[in-house]
Formats: structure tokens, sequence, C-alpha cells
């Protein structure tokens, strides 16, 4: 990679919608301030995406979309991005390869609008850039090579690193009626939006939380509404140990909470990829996804993954019912990865 230059581009990044991706945009914004010192750096994207972006000490403004997803909405879009006409941006990063994702920047009349050319988004897009998969088959060697020059191959690509807002987890947490605890904390994440061919079952989960519990280890689960009933499992097997955080907190409150973690399991998931932009110790479990695509940015992270012949197949559920991928993955093995931890 270039030096950091001293020039001061106006950069509008259109952020992609979902909360792994978003943290690994992360890496592109670390390049862009390398390459770039003074930048300043804006994102565009859904709403529920914005508590990310205010723990990245590189973005200046979150600006939430306020489209429903999947929603063309051309009139809406195209009004919104002559709303951001008055900000003047030098170049605009597109993260995303819908058609319509490209329409804000051109209504904004960014000069310089980067991105692969997706769904036939040519004169939207003006600085189009070829996708070779080969050369960049991690999602973020893609979203980094949109902040290089043409001629340049994505070099030592830097980890993203969440901000985490101590004060605002013990607030969390005196919400919950509870005080900062006293021993070390293991944070499971058994929820995965996309579906059930990503979710290690809730047994196994329950099994290492029995470990952790044992010993003398606070367990936290983390998810979602949709995860309620996987975390009300996991603590109906521990009878009912675990603190369960399973639709009771924000996006940016989990994020602070699992800041207090020790250690953390989960799923191939949004949360995996934050805790591995906490730089937390991590086990996480992949079923139907590839890890060598989308793997956790963390030198403290092992991936357990047993690439089966039918994996990935990147289906939300099993094809063929048995579910192999991770049903073949034993609790102990997990819980040996923690043991020196537990």
């Amino acid at each position: 990679m270039a030096g950091a230059q001293t020039t001061s581009p106006k950069i509008l990044v259109l952020g992609p919608s979902w909360v792994g991706d978003m943290v690994l945009a992360q890496s592109l914004f670390k390049t862009l301030k390398e390459r770039f010192t003074n930048c300043i750096i804006d994102v565009a994207a859904p709403t529920w995406t914005l508590p990310l972006l205010e723990r990245m000490p590189e973005v200046r403004n979150g600006i939430a979309l306020p489209f429903k997803h999947g929603q063309l909405a051309l009139l809406e879009r195209i009004r919104f991005g002559k709303s951001l006409q008055t900000e003047q941006y030098d170049q605009a990063i597109i993260l995303t390869n819908s058609f319509k994702s490209a329409i804000l920047p051109f209504a904004a009349r960014i000069p310089v609008r980067t991105s692969f050319l997706g769904e036939m988004r040519y004169g939207l897009v003006n600085d189009i850039r070829a996708l070779n998969k080969t050369k960049l088959p991690r999602t973020v060697d893609r979203f980094v090579a949109l902040g290089l020059t043409k001629d340049e191959a994505p070099g030592n690509i830097q980890n993203p690193a969440l901000i985490a807002n101590r004060q605002n987890a013990f607030a969390a947490l005196e919400s919950l009626g509870l005080k900062e605890p006293v021993n070390q904390i293991l944070g499971l994440c058994p929820g995965a939006e996309y579906g059930e061919a990503k979710r290690w079952p809730a047994e196994y989960y329950a099994e290492v939380a029995n470990a952790a519990l044992n010993n003398g280890w606070h367990v936290w689960l983390f998810g979602s509404d949709k995860d309620i009933p996987v975390t009300d499992e996991i603590n109906h097997f521990t009878q009912n140990r675990c603190l369960d955080l399973g639709g009771k907190t924000k996006l940016g409150q989990a994020i602070d909470l699992m800041s207090m973690c020790d250690a953390v399991v989960s799923n191939d998931s949004g949360l995996m990829h934050v805790a591995a932009a906490l730089d937390k110790k991590l086990v996480a479990i992949y079923g139907s996804s590839d890890p060598y695509h989308t793997p956790p940015m963390s030198s403290k992270a092992v991936v357990e993954y047993l690439g089966l012949e039918c994996s990935p197949c990147f289906q939300r559920q099993c094809p063929l019912i048995h579910l192999n991928c991770l049903k073949n993955i034993p609790p102990s093995q997990v819980i040996n990865h923690l043991i020196k931890t537990i």
C-alpha cells in the first residue's frame, strides 16, 4: 500500500446491512485513514448498524437510511441523495452490489463513485472495479480493495477494533438489576439471523455453559428478540444459572456488555464478528457457511469447522436434514479450547 497522504478527501461509504459485514467494513475505514490521514468518512447504512459505527473512531457520522430492507423506493432514494449534495463528498464507496444502493451517491452528485459492477450499474458507478474472487477471496479483502487504486492489491489488512463504552455496560447491568460480576464471564451467542444451518445445537451450548458455571464462571447469553427461544432453552438446561440477555439488550448495549466477557463462543453471526473486533478469546463455530470467506478477524479466535463434503452449502436449512456439519462438533472440543481460561 502506498504511504499515508496529506490530502483530506471527504468520503461517503454506502455500508452493508448485515452486522457482521459492517464490522468487517471497519478494515476499509482503517485503510482509508492510513492512506489519507485527515480524510473524513461518513457511512450511510440501515439504522440498526449505527451502534457499530458509533464505536468506530474512524467514522465521523453514521447516516441512517430510511428505506425498508429490499425496498427500491427510487424517488425517495433520489430525494435523499439530493439532500446530501451540500456535503460535497469527493468520493463514494459502495460496499453492496445492488442497483438501488448506487442511486443515492449518483443523486448526491458525488464525482467519484467506486464499487464493483454489481447489478448492471454502468453510469451509476463510474469507478468500476473488477471482482476477482480468487485474488479477493474474503469479504474483508473486497471491502479494502475498494479503498485502494485499481492496480493495488490488499496487503496487511488491519483487523476491526470496536471501542466499547464501559460506562454504558455498567448502566445496562444496572437497568437489569445487576452489579458488575466479580468472577470471569463467558459469553455465548447461540443465534444466527441467517438460519438454522448456522446454529450449533442448544444442548451443546448448555454443556459448555455448565462446564463454565461449575468452575465458578458467570455465563451470559446474548441474542436478539428472535433468539429468545434458544437462549431460554439453554438457560433451562443450566437450571437458570445463566444471565439470559436474549431480547433484553439493543445492539449497542450488547457490544458494551460483551466487552466485559473474558471469552466468547459463537455461531458464525454478527455477534461473532463483534467479539472478534473486541479482541476476545473466541471460539467461532461454522456449519453451512465458509470460514475462509468471512473469518473472525482476530488472532485470539479459534475456528471450529468440519469442512464436510456437503459444506459449505450456504443454505438456511440443512438440505440433507442431518445437520452433521454442526452436530459432529462435540461440546468437549469447544470446552478444550477454553480449558486454559476456565
